[in-house]
């Protein structure tokens, strides 16, 4: 009784989604171009990050190196893009790793992989009401922080002080994406707001080789005197000079918190079914506009470090206070200018995918229904959106930017890791079925059929993908990320291991040999021979690259961090296991 008990129970986690049962309700028209896909994924990605991050990764991560940081979280975000691209074609639904969880890797997977988007999107948003707020008080001359000090401090303390700011831009925001979200000329305004942000930052990266010292990235203890900073003979928080000051440890987390600089493409993911040709349109936006994104970032972050030293960065400055440094005052309230515009159209192009997804998990089931209820004559989820407001302003209040960016990363990196995870297995299934429940067409189907066998294992008879072919690949994938996060955990104890330990060597050795023999196991296994136009190359080493390379970014993240997305993650797994896993549309 107790093992069939937990067998029906395991059988609940992991049941699928066919993907008919979302064609039925979505159906818009398809009206969008690669040009549209590509300004909507720009302006998504060149966001806050590109007048926040690079100061606040310059000043006590990375130094000059910040553009080396940026270099592999592009690396990184390329390879995910390949395995949202793979699936942007091949599930021609609007969507996101969410519904491509749910179809692929099971239930609690997709409700894992959707929770965490939800922080990410609601992380977003507080981040970017935050830096509006910070942008447009520096377009004041800090006026507004002022006078709320002065006039409120004597009866309240100055926190709510600037809580209260905080509040009223929320609100303004909030009105705004309510008014305007659902114009249709919402494309033309962000193909408008793109072409004014790529000239701001142009000129930023213009007047940063002019302004800019390449003696910013070759700093010795001999600068740091001048400067006025003693003791330089344990310098601490400032690093060691030159264009590394904070080692190859600090690039690593650098790089981490530079990941949430490409996130944004994924909004291109969640347009497929309005784009007039998503098999072409959907992988050419995703790698243009990371392209584009990357040349920015490069370009911003170089232009930074040369204009102004790393250590003279102030926590919470913004890109358009280095001209201040410089001299150029006017140039400040240009690029301030360019700021706000880009903040405002931010937050519209990820206000889509949060309602979006919010509707799908309560469309199957897994989150309240009274989530869902839509307000009359906007199609707004009106009580999803109050409540996530709420959430994002208090998140806004009582966290520093860089603990959302990190938390937004965070949730990011796992949901990107999963997704490579089913392109993994779904490459290796046999034909999908129709109808059914996924679950019941294998179970009927199953491998009961077929015999395990070693030589089986390793020179399978056919080239078509069985039911039995494809649950080895789906074990062999787990086993593989268990094993990719355990090696990752190791070699995040890098100076154990250069000092020559045996015992963790040899761990780490253990460890390749057997990830190197199951992944031959799965290279050995048939491929699903359907036509696509895009697949992702290299299988199945890219998807595990990606995994791998993923994961060792969350080691990086502080404990602080992992705490927060922890207390996230248990009021999840409270809602999943409290309501979600018996009212799903499949149980």
């Amino acid at each position: 009784m107790l093992c069939l008990a937990l067998r029906r129970f395991g059988q609940k986690l992991v049941r699928r989604h066919m993907l008919k049962e979302y064609a039925a309700d979505m159906g818009p028209d398809r009206r969008l171009t690669t040009l549209d896909l590509v300004a909507l994924g720009v302006s998504c990605t060149v966001g806050v990050g590109i007048y926040i991050l690079p100061g606040e990764v310059a000043r006590d991560k990375a130094g000059p190196s910040i553009v080396i940081c940026l270099l592999v979280a592009g690396l990184s975000s390329v390879l995910s893009g390949l395995c949202y691209a793979e699936f942007g074609v091949q599930v021609s639904y609007s969507g996101s790793s969410y519904l491509y969880s749910y179809v692929t890797l099971g239930e609690l997977w997709a409700f894992i992989t959707g929770w965490n988007l939800i922080i990410f999107f609601v992380a977003h948003t507080a981040t970017v009401a935050r830096a509006w707020t910070l942008a447009f008080d520096n377009l004041l001359g800090n006026q507004i922080s002022q006078t709320l000090h002065e006039s409120i401090s004597p009866n309240v303390s100055q926190v709510l002080g600037e809580i209260l700011g905080f509040i009223v831009v929320g609100l303004v925001l909030l009105l705004m994406e309510l008014l305007i979200l659902r114009s249709s000329w919402i494309f033309l305004v962000s193909k408008v707001v793109i072409l004014v942000k790529l000239l701001t930052l142009s000129f930023v990266i213009i007047a940063g080789f002019i302004k800019g010292d390449l003696h910013n990235w070759k700093l010795t203890e001999e600068d740091y005197v001048k400067a006025g900073l003693n003791d330089t003979s344990s310098l601490g928080p400032l690093g060691y000079g030159g264009f590394v000051p904070f080692g190859f440890k600090g690039i690593l987390r650098g790089a981490a918190t530079c990941f949430y600089s490409f996130i944004g493409f994924t909004i291109i993911v969640t347009r497929v079914e309005e784009a007039r040709n998503p098999q072409y349109s959907v992988p050419m936006g995703i790698v243009i506009s990371l392209f584009i994104c990357f040349l920015m970032y490069f370009g911003v972050s170089s232009a930074l470090t040369l204009m102004v030293p790393y250590y003279q960065l102030q926590p919470g400055s913004t890109l358009p206070e280095a001209f201040l440094h410089v001299g150029w005052a006017h140039a400040c309230y240009v690029v301030t200018f360019g700021f706000l515009c880009s903040l405002s159209i931010s937050i519209f192009g990820f206000m889509f995918p949060i309602r979006n997804l919010i509707y799908m998990m309560t469309q199957d089931g897994l989150l309240f229904p009274v989530l869902a209820r839509i307000q009359t004559g906007t199609d707004t989820p009106i009580v999803a959106t109050v409540m996530l407001s709420i959430i994002a302003a208090i998140m806004a209040f009582f966290f520093r930017l860089t603990d959302l960016v990190d938390l937004m990363s965070v949730g990011a990196l796992l949901a990107y890791s999963l997704l490579a995870t089913c392109v993994l297995i779904i490459r290796y299934q046999p034909q999908r079925r129709t109808g059914g429940n996924e679950a019941e067409v294998q179970e009927e189907n199953g491998p009961a059929a077929e015999k395990l066998t070693l030589q089986g294992l390793l020179f399978p008879g056919g080239s078509t993908p069985t039911p039995l072919s494809g649950q080895v690949v789906y074990v062999c994938s787990s086993l593989l990320v268990l094993l990719l996060t355990l090696l990752c955990l190791v070699l995040a104890q890098w100076p154990v291991l250069l000092s020559g330990d045996p015992v963790w060597i040899s761990v780490v050795v253990v460890l390749l040999v057997l990830i190197i023999g199951i992944t031959g196991v799965i290279w050995r296994q048939p491929q699903n021979s359907s036509p696509l136009y895009f697949k992702v190359p290299a299988l199945p080493l890219l998807p595990l690259l990606t995994i791998f390379v993923n994961v060792c970014l969350m080691m990086q993240m502080t404990a602080d961090t992992w705490a927060l997305f922890g207390v996230w993650m248990l009021i999840g797994f409270a809602i999943y296991f409290s309501y979600g896993i018996q009212h799903s549309l499949v149980n």
